[in-house]
């Protein structure tokens, strides 16, 4: 009996999402788009710094001590199914904080996982083909038309170290609680977690994540310097993302010293409310709130050591 409830539950769920999307995909096609709060300058940017900006989403440009890096490049209007001309999937609440054109040189793309919020095919068309990019097992072929010069998977465990004009990155997957399916039958399709070292300093991306004890096996490769946490998309995802006080105990397992907020403000992809996330995880940190790096889309974080 519980477990057809349950089953019942989970259906009314999936109804309540798709009339969703198919209010995003026509009546909120006429909602305009807020601007973001700000808009980083990373012409400004020192490379003898930490520096990283929200971007939106899961899309954070880091300079790490001049080595630039973009996670989860997703830029434009909408994401979903792309059609010539046309975007097929949910709209933007808030604006990207900087378009493709006005980015700095990347050298290393890195993608946690496929699903269309995270891998945007029309941002990385449009990207300038110079920079490496890591992705998940299983989602090269994704890329096969995209070009970019150098294309590599890591799983879990593995780690690659990139080498560019400004220096050396080592890039190590991790795992997180997730899954990595872009369309419903894929579901051999992987998803990452990474730590990035350079120069003695370690960045934690999580990518997309649940609570998951993974972050506290990291502790032994720390220090951390800074943990990117997705706080949003809990409601009623709870099983594939985790809530803001779960980001801060994971980051806190791992021993990061500051934690930087994102997958939150940008897309309706869940029922909490637009605030809710960076509200609760700003009241669970309030005791230390010099370790939130930023609150909003567009802010920027410098570290100076």
């Amino acid at each position: 009996m519980k477990k057809e409830q349950s089953v019942a539950a989970r259906r009314k769920v999936v109804r309540r999402w798709y009339s969703h999307l198919w209010r995003e995909w026509t009546v909120e096609s006429r909602r305009p788009i807020q601007p973001a709060f700000a808009e980083p300058l990373p012409q400004t940017w020192s490379d003898q710094e930490i520096t990283a900006a929200w971007l939106g989403h899961s899309t954070v440009l880091i300079n790490f001590f001049g080595f630039g890096i973009i996670t989860d490049p997703v830029l434009f209007a909408r994401i979903g199914i792309r059609l010539p001309g046309l975007t097929i999937g949910p709209k933007r609440l808030t604006a990207a904080a900087l378009r493709v054109r006005n980015l700095p040189v990347v050298d290393l793309v890195l993608l946690s996982h496929a699903h269309f919020d995270h891998l945007d095919t029309r941002t990385l068309h449009s990207m300038p083909g110079t920079a490496e990019v890591i992705t998940a097992p299983r989602t090269l072929d994704l890329l096969r038309w995209m070009h970019f010069g150098r294309k590599t998977e890591l799983r879990w465990g593995e780690e690659k170290l990139v080498k560019r004009r400004v220096g050396e990155l080592k890039v190590r997957c991790f795992p997180v609680k997730h899954w990595g399916a872009r369309l419903r039958r894929d579901v051999h399709r992987g998803y990452n977690g990474y730590v990035l070292e350079r120069n003695g300093h370690r960045i934690i991306f999580g990518g997309d994540t649940a609570f998951t004890e993974s972050f506290g096996a990291l502790r032994q490769h720390g220090p951390f310097d800074l943990a990117v946490m997705p706080i949003g998309a809990y409601d009623p995802w709870i099983h594939s993302h985790a809530t803001p006080e779960q980001a801060i105990s994971m980051a806190n397992a791992a021993g990061a010293e500051y934690i930087m907020p994102v997958h939150h403000q940008t897309f309706r992809l869940s029922a909490e409310p637009f605030r809710e996330p960076i509200e609760r995880f700003e009241a669970a940190l309030q005791r230390t709130p010099e370790r939130v790096a930023l609150r909003n889309i567009g802010d920027t974080f410098r570290l100076r050591r």
